[in-house]
C-alpha cells in the first residue's frame, strides 16, 4: 500500500495554511488512495483516520455529516454487496443509518476529506481543491 510508512503520521499546516486536512481513509480503496496521492504530489500535509480499523462513533458521524451537509443515507455505498444483501429496498431511517454506518464502516462512501468546518467526498480526488 501507498502509506505503510506514513499511516500514523499526523502533519498540520503552518500558520499561513490554516486548518489541517484529514482523510477518512480505506487502504483498499483506489479512490481513497488517489486522494492521498493528490495531496502528496502537491506537498500538502494531512492526517489519516483509518475508519475501517478505527470506526467512527455515531456522534463523530453526526459531526462529519454536518460538515458534509449530507444525510446519513446519502453517505451509503449502495454498490457494496453488504448493502445489496441487507438494506436494498428497505425503509431505513436516518437514525438507523447512523448506527448502521457506525457498525459497518465498509458502507461509508469514501474518501471523505475534512478541513475545519467543511468536508467533501473527494470523488474525484481533484475535488480536494475546494478545501485548499
Amino acid at each position: 500500500m501507498i502509506l505503510r510508512d506514513t499511516v500514523f503520521v499526523s502533519l498540520i499546516y503552518d500558520a499561513n495554511m490554516g486548518d489541517k486536512i484529514r482523510i477518512y481513509h480505506n487502504e483498499i480503496c483506489s479512490k481513497s488512495n488517489a486522494a492521498i496521492r493528490f495531496l502528496q504530489e502537491r506537498g500538502i500535509p494531512f492526517d489519516l483516520r483509518l475508519y475501517a480499523v478505527d470506526p467512527l462513533s455515531v456522534a463523530e458521524l453526526e459531526t462529519l455529516l454536518a460538515k458534509l451537509n449530507m444525510k446519513p443515507s446519502e453517505l451509503v455505498r449502495r454498490n457494496e454487496p453488504r448493502y445489496k444483501a441487507e438494506y436494498e429496498g428497505k425503509a431505513v431511517s436516518d437514525e438507523e443509518w447512523l448506527h448502521i454506518l457506525a457498525g459497518e464502516p465498509e458502507l461509508i462512501e469514501r474518501p471523505i476529506v475534512e478541513r475545519g468546518e467543511k468536508a467533501i467526498v473527494a470523488r474525484p480526488a481533484e475535488r480536494i481543491v475546494e478545501l485548499i
